[in-house]
């Protein structure tokens, strides 16, 4: 069966590396005690998780929860930064740029790319371009009008914030005058808003992450579910029950074509550490569209990273391990050669 995890490499930092590396962890719930938030539910276990593999790891950690951290330069040599939302438009970008200014190496990518990747609209025209099949959508920026008709007819639209995670703020409607007061409802909130048709069927997911030659393609996974349910933020924060399975796929010509997609579009990102490229499979016809990526997704252990990951024959720690040595040895940070040892999933 063709796979995407062939050959791929585990990194452990030199000893002499790991003793003399100072970094800091950036996350707003890095102080967390590890239980779930109010209103970001299981993200404060999460990154409370990463920090504590971290440590366990012998990595010397400075903690912080705010970007005010980044706004005169700490004693690190490294900024493992998981703050991505922080309550503005755009947040994802000040991180990279915080470090960008201040000279500091930092985990994920430059922070142009970090805004393409997160720009649903300009992904999906970057992936027209690279000849991957994706479906019609409109952009409505805030402060552009909206016109009376749509765009394109649809007997079902989806509308939401064209930078949201975790399907924040998505809704679905027959009636373009409902999908018109959703996009106000964004304006007001000072979203950009993408419309598009709504695409049956269930979730592909890849995840990639770095390694000592590059971006390396973990095992393809699925979210089973009804594919003509909509999933939503309640149910992928865990507010919701939600009926979706995480699986690892094995239809050989389905991992072929997602691998080849992705590959097609690693060119427009490349290089960042780890990330997860998104499509929908019609259960029916059997075609296979681009949803989205999401450079520096969520990276928790049960997510999709982590099961693939273990899939593929890395712990938790390894993992975290090998994407941190990778973009250090990508930035120019390490003094020795990391060690290299083959997954063995």
């Amino acid at each position: 069966m063709p796979a995407t995890n062939s050959n791929l490499t585990k990194l452990r930092l030199a000893p002499q590396d790991r003793k003399r590396l100072k970094f800091l962890f950036l996350a707003k719930h890095a102080l967390s005690d590890g239980t779930r938030d109010p209103v970001d539910g299981d993200h404060a276990v999460y990154h409370r998780h990463v920090r504590d593999t971290l440590e366990a790891l012998g990595i010397r950690l400075q903690v912080a929860s705010s970007f005010e951290a980044l706004f005169e330069k700490p004693d690190v040599d490294f900024v493992f930064s998981l703050l991505n939302r922080g309550g503005f438009f755009n947040s994802e970008m000040l991180a990279p740029l915080l470090c960008s200014r201040l000279g500091l190496a930092y985990l994920g990518a430059r922070p142009i790319l970090r805004g393409l990747s997160d720009d649903k609209h300009l992904m999906k025209m970057a992936a027209r371009a690279r000849g991957v099949p994706t479906t019609r959508s409109a952009i409505y920026r805030l402060g552009q009008p909206v016109d009376a008709n749509a765009p394109f007819s649809a007997d079902r639209y989806v509308s939401k914030p064209n930078n949201s995670s975790a399907s924040w703020g998505v809704e679905d409607a027959a009636d373009w005058d409902q999908v018109r007061r959703h996009i106000a409802e964004l304006h007001a909130e000072g979203q950009d808003a993408l419309v598009e048709p709504f695409m049956r069927g269930i979730d592909l997911e890849i995840p990639v992450i770095g390694g000592p030659e590059g971006e390396q393609l973990l095992p393809l996974m699925r979210f089973t579910f009804d594919p003509d349910a909509l999933r939503t933020y309640a149910h992928k924060r865990g507010f919701e029950k939600s009926t979706a399975r995480l699986e690892q796929e094995h239809d050989r010509d389905v991992i072929a074509k997602v691998a080849e997609f992705t590959r097609s579009l690693l060119p427009e990102l490349a290089p960042f550490d780890y990330g997860r490229f998104e499509f929908r499979l019609d259960t029916d016809t059997g075609d296979i569209s681009f949803l989205e990526v999401n450079l520096q997704c969520n990276i928790w252990q049960p997510r999709v990273i982590g099961t693939s990951a273990a899939i593929a024959g890395f712990t938790y720690p390894e993992l975290l391990e090998t994407i941190l040595t990778a973009s250090l040895l990508r930035q120019g940070k390490l003094e020795h050669h990391p060690e290299r040892l083959e997954a063995n999933g």
